[in-house]
């Protein structure tokens, strides 16, 4: 299993982004990597500078947002959605889109839930239940604005 150090995720998102805004050529997770990062225009100034993005911390009794976390879970949710891994998640996905006006969204209450089952899982000690998760998706979609 692949385990990337805080900085090597860090590192990631910053050079996909230097290397999009620069035109170089781009692996295809790191195309998805640049789609969602061109969604929040919010985190461009940070991921320009790599430093700054490797020293910042995201307190979250603060309130802050870690912009690493956040697009590491759309990224991931990106993925799920290419394999149908879960299997569900697809159908659970596309049930959420057809009840908001918004795909991203609905993306983002997607993200929600998958971060509401990983901590859950790691309260818990237990690996993240797939059900739960897809509960989770579909309690989304019950609740998105249409």
């Amino acid at each position: 299993m692949f385990e990337p150090t805080r900085d090597q995720v860090r590192r990631f998102f910053c050079d996909a982004w230097r290397k999009h805004r620069e035109s170089l050529p781009l692996m295809p997770i790191e195309a998805l990597a640049v789609d969602w990062i061109g969604r929040h225009p919010e985190y461009h100034a940070l991921l320009e500078r790599p430093e700054d993005a490797l020293a910042a911390e995201f307190p979250a009794h603060a309130g802050a947002t870690n912009p690493f976390l956040h697009l590491a879970l759309h990224l991931s949710f990106s993925e799920q959605l290419g394999i149908d891994q879960p299997p569900g998640v697809v159908a659970a996905w596309l049930t959420l889109c057809a009840a908001s006006a918004d795909e991203h969204e609905a993306a983002h209450r997607a993200i929600e839930a998958l971060a509401h089952t990983l901590a859950q899982a790691q309260r818990d000690g237990t690996p993240p239940s797939n059900e739960s998760y897809l509960q989770w998706l579909r309690a989304a979609a019950g609740r998105a604005p249409g």
